[in-house]
């Protein structure tokens, strides 16, 4: 039998959509989290409240959970799948099987690098301005819907520029930017998904791997740039 049960966790019904589940982890992180400066505040509880979480946030692993539940056991923790290795492998592949020598250079500069690397640059620059208005109080509703909305915006960006990343072919002669680029579409993506964790438990180790990962994203567009003025 089960000693802890993860609805009663996060005081939500088996029934819950996914929304209300967000939402009742959000209010009891603000409310337990050990910075919170809130009377009820409790590390341990805390840890329980993730893990539930960890669980139910996800569908696919909540209704592995909820059949797991009649039977008595729960399987392990679920564990966050990183990109970096799978990005490598998947690109490698892509190049091989995408370098056409008759693309256009010029066309695909002005069709592909220069719209991504302006989508790159409308996600990185203001990161800063908004870390520093949400400093000033990350348990505040408001601030911090305001860097939930930056959020959402940054992924609005970043799957456009994926599109147009893989709109055409690039040529072989600038396999090099391509790639840059690519990489740093890619830990765009893992710091996104690091501020977003960090919007939900407000522990400050997602919010500084995420801004790790933005800086990482940053070099490689910087490489790019360079890369594509040398040529």
């Amino acid at each position: 039998m089960f000693t802890t049960n993860y609805y009663e966790v996060l005081a939500v019904s088996p029934q819950a959509s996914q929304q209300t589940i967000k939402q009742a982890y959000r209010g009891l992180v603000k409310r337990f989290h050990p910075d919170s400066h809130c009377q009820e505040a409790d590390r341990d509880r805390i840890i329980l409240i993730n893990a539930a979480y960890e669980v139910l946030r996800d569908p696919s692993h909540r209704r592995c959970y909820d059949q797991q539940l009649t039977q008595g056991y729960v399987q392990g923790s679920v564990k966050r799948q990183t990109r970096t290795a799978k990005a490598q492998s998947y690109y490698q592949q892509k190049q091989k099987s995408q370098r056409h020598p008759e693309i256009d250079l010029e066309q695909w500069l002005q069709e592909v690098y220069q719209p991504v690397s302006y989508l790159v640059r409308e996600i990185i620059e203001p990161l800063e301005v908004q870390l520093d208005e949400l400093s000033a109080d990350p348990f505040d509703d408001q601030l911090m819907d305001g860097f939930q909305s930056y959020l959402e915006q940054c992924r609005e960006y970043l799957e456009k520029a994926h599109y147009t990343f893989k709109s055409q072919p690039n040529p072989a002669k600038v396999g090099a930017i391509a790639a840059k680029l690519y990489y740093c579409l890619n830990h765009l993506g893992d710091g996104l998904d690091e501020f977003e964790w960090f919007t939900l438990n407000y522990e400050e180790s997602y919010l500084h791997t995420g801004h790790e990962m933005f800086r990482i994203a940053n070099h490689f567009h910087c490489e790019a740039q360079a890369v594509s003025q040398v040529g």
